[in-house]
């Protein structure tokens, strides 16, 4: 009886730290999707600067974001562009795009003339294996025309691909359209 009132504890003992070491398991980091409130692209050419912006402080909520194009691109001009991507829903705002760049393998801007536009759009920067990147990027235009231009950010997109967002696959973290003219 004795041996028993001993074996008893011990055997329940080892069984409470049996079960108790798989506990070291280390979690999985979450990368939370950051919240991107505006999109800004700034277009400088030798004709002037052509800013995009697109402002939508309540996300999801019940207001459409405010789409502002401030002029409008001219014919046959070579723009030098660039696209900021901002948390406005905190003071001071948050720059978005220190993170995209610094996890350039893991993102990737598309900016897609549609509807008409004929311009051509070139990434300028890429990820550390060579592929676009796209926060900073040519604008070339040639003649009158008008459209649109999208503007997608996707994570964790396929890399290498064709340059399309249906090739490159991912979540979408923000998109945007703006309504272009190129003019004499």
């Amino acid at each position: 009886m004795k041996t028993l009132k001993f074996i008893i504890p011990t055997l329940l003992f080892s069984l409470f730290i049996i079960g108790c070491s798989g506990d070291d398991d280390t979690p999985e980091v979450v990368n939370e999707e950051e919240i991107i409130t505006s999109v800004i692209a700034t277009l400088v050419g030798d004709t002037g600067t052509v800013t995009l912006s697109s402002r939508d402080l309540d996300g999801d909520g019940p207001n459409p974001p405010t789409i502002v194009v401030s002029g409008n691109l001219k014919t046959n001009t070579t723009y030098a562009g660039s696209v900021q991507f901002l948390n406005e829903s905190e003071t001071p705002a948050e720059d978005i795009t220190e993170e995209v760049e610094e996890e350039a393998e893991e993102h990737q801007v598309f900016l897609i003339p549609g509807g008409g536009l004929d311009v051509t759009v070139t990434s300028e920067n890429s990820d550390g294996n060579g592929n676009p990147l796209g926060t900073q990027f040519t604008l070339e235009t040639t003649t009158v025309t008008n459209g649109t231009l999208n503007i997608t950010l996707r994570h964790e997109p396929k890399k290498p691909n064709d340059g399309t967002l249906a090739d490159a696959g991912g979540e979408t973290d923000v998109t945007v359209t703006f309504d272009v003219t190129v003019e004499q």
